[in-house]
C-alpha cells in the first residue's frame, strides 16, 4: 500500500450518526465497509480517524480521502 490514500469514491458518504456514538473513518481508502474502517490499513502508515457525533443528524464523511477536515467532507473531491 502506498502513502497516498485510495479514492473510495469522488463524493461524500451521507451517514445518519447518533449523538455520543463513535465512528472510525477509513483514511486509507481500502476498506470494504466505506466510509468506515475494516482493518485494511494494517501494515501501512494509515490509521482510522475517530469521530464522535455531537448530535443525532446526517453528516457527510469524506469519500475521496483528501479532505483537510477529515473525517468529514470539505469538497476536496471536486478538485481531483
Amino acid at each position: 500500500m502506498s502513502d497516498t490514500p485510495k479514492i473510495a469514491q469522488a463524493a461524500p458518504f451521507p451517514v445518519d450518526v447518533e449523538e455520543g456514538k463513535s465512528y472510525f473513518w477509513c483514511s486509507c481508502g481500502q476498506s470494504s465497509k466505506q466510509p468506515f474502517c475494516d482493518g485494511s490499513h494494517k501494515g501501512s502508515t494509515f490509521s482510522p480517524v475517530k469521530y464522535t457525533a455531537e448530535a443525532t443528524k446526517k453528516v457527510f464523511f469524506c469519500g475521496c480521502k483528501h479532505s483537510a477536515k477529515s473525517p468529514l467532507c470539505d469538497g476536496s473531491h471536486k478538485g481531483l
